[in-house]
């Protein structure tokens, strides 16, 4: 395992040999991002192998600011909502205000594993999965998101809302909670 500034320095002059050691290196965590986002894993690995030929041919421009893996899960994200902008659209939105209150019962996703979450997450409509994923699991604001998809804020919220309601309603019709 090499260091983050051999890896750099190494895949900013076009070694082969230190491509191979980062995509080694990252891959598996970044296809693990990839499938939140896709509806299938080949979906995944495309997206994937798209970043990474992002990240190799944007590596010199890597300002250490932050972690090389942290700079190279953005390009993952950014790569996967390019990937799916279109279908984004063609799912129905809400605005926040026509939606009903989900009440304060959230939904209890905490005794699933992680395939069970992954496989509801990738059956909900690409709009909600997409806003759902960066909303919830990266930390993003829905002003954030807003701007990334270029939706407005309030579609932001109501697919928010709409994909923890799709969800609670899947959990309650299993009847039961699965554990890993």
């Amino acid at each position: 395992m090499h260091d983050e500034k051999t890896l750099v320095s190494g895949c900013a002059k076009g070694d082969r040999a230190m491509q191979k050691a980062l995509y080694d290196q990252y891959a598996a965590r970044m296809l693990t991002v990839c499938m939140r986002y896709s509806k299938s894993r080949e979906d995944a690995e495309d997206i994937l192998q798209e970043a990474f030929v992002k990240v190799f041919n944007k590596i010199d421009s890597f300002r250490k600011e932050s972690s090389l893996g942290y700079w190279i899960k953005r390009i993952v994200i950014n790569t996967a909502l390019n990937y799916h902008r279109k279908s984004v659209y063609l799912y129905p939105h809400f605005d926040i205000d026509d939606m009903h209150q989900l009440g304060d019962d959230e939904v209890l996703v905490s005794d699933y594993n992680y395939r069970d979450l992954l496989k509801l997450l990738q059956t909900l409509p690409q709009g909600c999965q997409v806003i759902f994923n960066l909303y919830a699991v990266e930390g993003y604001k829905h002003k954030e998101i807003a701007e990334l998809l270029n939706i407005s804020e309030g579609t932001s919220k109501s697919q928010y809302a709409r994909a923890k309601s799709l969800i609670k309603e899947m959990i309650t019709e299993t009847g039961e909670v699965k554990h890993g």
